[in-house]
């Protein structure tokens, strides 16, 4: 699923806790941090039952699902990493272009 995806959920879920709840959130790290993102989806679970919201528990699985489909951490590389094979790979200059020749033209 596409990182607008996972805004945009996250962002409707952020609209439904603010009015339901009077919780405020931070869109962009949910989409990007799970485990803000994992604390949030418990929270409005949670307030969804106290408060008899069911739309607030199905944005909240929606969001928890987006989670799940994403690699594990373990499968993740570090950033330090992809920016060093980054570097090296900008470092190694291209092989030289050999001429061809075509028949005898050049």
């Amino acid at each position: 699923m596409p990182d607008s995806d996972k805004l945009a959920i996250a962002a409707h879920l952020h609209v439904l806790l603010r009015r339901k709840t009077g919780r405020v959130t931070d869109t962009e790290w949910m989409a990007v941090n799970a485990d803000y993102a994992m604390e949030i989806v418990r929270f409005a679970r949670q307030r969804a039952q106290e408060d008899n919201v069911p739309e607030l528990a199905e944005w909240a699985d929606r969001l928890d699902h987006v989670l799940h489909r994403v690699p594990s951490p373990a499968a993740r590389r570090p950033l330090l990493d992809v920016a060093a094979q980054a570097v090296r790979e900008r470092i190694v200059p291209p092989p030289p272009e050999v001429p061809r020749y075509v028949g005898g033209i050049r």
